[in-house]
């Protein structure tokens, strides 16, 4: 994951939280979704291409394309108001993938701190396949929260980390990432419940996306 490309994946899946919220328009997000997944699919291209066939390189630009395609098969169901099963299903993929990136990270690469990060994508694909591909409405806002927050847990914070030269994949850092994301289910809860205390309304399958 580029620095620049963990920043802007920290604003697009603050973006799409706000989305499942109800906060912005999905064609509004729909842009957004459009540049940065197209920025996660030229530029690992680029990577893959230059990479002479050098194993690690190629694996970790492989990851990118996950977010792209995801980020572009939302901007399409939003723009054409498609149906959100097909996205759904790819999440599951995603998080399977993601699961097998962070073990990777633990055992080969050696950075627990993206080991965690990679396992927090994990769980909130697999949530975008819960609400998307099986439709469970109920968990519209807590996964809209969650995106919400945990976006700057796994995005925003780490690149500006990494763009000042201060980041450091110590076992400290990689308890502070699991603990942001614990923190960010723990307040996700929290604003579920109150909404349906206050509203009793949820969204529909086919008006969220990931």
């Amino acid at each position: 994951m580029t620095n620049v490309g963990l920043l802007y994946v920290g604003a697009v899946l603050f973006i799409n939280g706000l989305m499942l919220i109800g906060l912005v328009p999905g064609k509004s997000a729909a842009i957004l979704n459009f540049f940065v997944g197209a920025m996660q699919v030229v530029f690992p291209t680029i990577v893959i291409l230059q990479a002479a066939g050098d194993i690690p390189t190629i694996l970790g630009a492989s990851g990118l394309y996950l977010f792209g395609f995801t980020y572009l098969y939302v901007g399409f169901n939003q723009v054409f108001g498609l149906p959100g099963e097909g996205l759904g299903w790819f999440s599951l993929f995603v998080a399977i993938c993601a699961v097998v990136f962070a073990v990777l990270q633990f055992t080969t690469v050696g950075d627990p701190v993206f080991g965690v990060l990679w396992l927090l994508w994990a769980i909130l694909w697999f949530f975008f396949f819960l609400l998307l591909g099986l439709n469970m409405e109920h968990l519209t806002i807590f996964t809209g929260w969650f995106t919400a927050i945990v976006a700057h847990v796994t995005g925003t914070i780490p690149a500006l980390f990494l763009l000042t030269g201060k980041f450091e994949p110590t076992a400290g850092a990689a308890w502070a990432a699991a603990a942001g994301g614990v923190v960010s289910v723990l307040v996700a809860v929290v604003m579920a419940r109150r909404a349906r205390r206050t509203t009793g309304a949820t969204a529909t399958p086919a008006e969220v996306v990931a």
